[in-house]
């Protein structure tokens, strides 16, 4: 095999091959690694990744694998795309061999039990020591991979990192921007999955657009206070991995976590749902990282405290909608008290 510089991607699921083909447009050479050998082997063979994006055809020329010493033959940086509760588990098969390699988080939302986020997985599980970026913005796969106009942001808080990523993977359909702010960037592309799921709630529930609306605004405000008490810049949430990010996984038919909560919001259960799709809704795990973690530093988030009433406690949704439409009244500014 040639060992002339590469692109690894890290996760075989529809958001690593839309950006394994974004880097292959850019004019990168890129390898995909899958954790399920016997899948990624049939992968390579017929370019169409059936299980996570039907359809959309792999190019020739990006290498397919579930071994690790073939991935990792040439490799110069990698993108981590896997689900963040996988995460961890899937950098003990790479055995610390990723250590001096520069990581792209493309992953979100937090890890259960250590409430730590995908970057600080990397950092500590991975070694990283070549630094770690995180890539975040509105970026669905099933239009990433068709080549399809899309913005992203790339946060690193080591100097050249996020211009090295940018210059990486950056084409015609795909354009970069850099932000120092790795904290708000990641935190942005995970708190915004939980307002999703409270999207789809109000599709399911028809309670029309100006509710929807005052979620999808409310919930903005809510990302960015906690994103706050956790050390990020407030106008990070005004942007590309915060507003964009938000409004595109509340609004778009491709959302898997807009789609949970409508079924949720349709009266199915989370149990059935999340045995019936292959596929991860970040979300659901991520809202019930937060849902602890913000009620023991005091920060005030009602609308996912709601949400996990509903997913976790078998609460009513229209019993939580009213509940949520008389709290006491406040200017909309103010820090919410109960």
């Amino acid at each position: 095999m040639s060992n002339s510089s590469k692109t690894l991607v890290l996760g075989d699921g529809g958001w690593g091959q839309a950006l394994a083909m974004a880097l292959h447009r850019a004019g990168r050479k890129v390898a995909v690694w899958g954790f399920d050998g016997t899948y990624a082997a049939d992968v390579a063979c017929s370019r169409d990744n059936t299980r996570f994006l039907p359809g959309v055809r792999i190019p020739e020329e990006i290498q397919w694998t579930g071994d690790v010493a073939e991935a990792l033959d040439g490799a110069e940086e990698y993108f981590s795309v896997v689900p963040t509760q996988f995460l961890r588990p899937t950098l003990d098969r790479f055995d610390g061999k990723l250590a001096l390699l520069p990581a792209i988080s493309a992953s979100k939302g937090l890890e259960l039990g250590t409430l730590e986020r995908p970057s600080e997985i990397l950092k500590k599980a991975a070694g990283a020591q070549a630094g770690v970026a995180v890539l975040s913005g509105p970026s669905h796969a099933e239009e990433v991979s068709l080549g399809r106009t899309t913005t992203v942001v790339i946060a690193s808080d080591q100097e050249g990192l996020a211009e090295h990523a940018q210059t990486l993977i950056s084409n015609d359909s795909f354009r970069v921007y850099t932000s120092s702010d790795l904290v708000g960037v990641e935190l942005g592309g995970a708190l915004k999955n939980i307002i999703a799921l409270g999207a789809g709630m109000v599709d399911a529930l028809g309670l029309g657009d100006n509710a929807k609306a005052a979620l999808v605004s409310r919930g903005l405000m809510e990302m960015a206070r906690f994103g706050v008490s956790e050390g990020a810049q407030r106008e990070t949430f005004f942007g590309l991995s915060g507003a964009g990010d938000l409004m595109v996984t509340c609004y778009s038919q491709h959302s898997r976590n807009r789609g949970l909560g409508e079924r949720i919001g349709s009266g199915e259960s989370l149990d059935d749902i999340l045995e019936s799709s292959a596929k991860v809704a970040e979300g659901v795990w991520t809202c019930k990282a937060i849902h602890a973690y913000a009620k023991s530093q005091g920060v005030k988030m009602p609308l996912t405290e709601a949400i996990f009433g509903i997913l976790f406690e078998g609460q009513d949704p229209h019993k939580t909608v009213h509940a949520l439409m008389t709290r006491p009244t406040r200017s909309e500014l103010d820090t919410p008290t109960s």
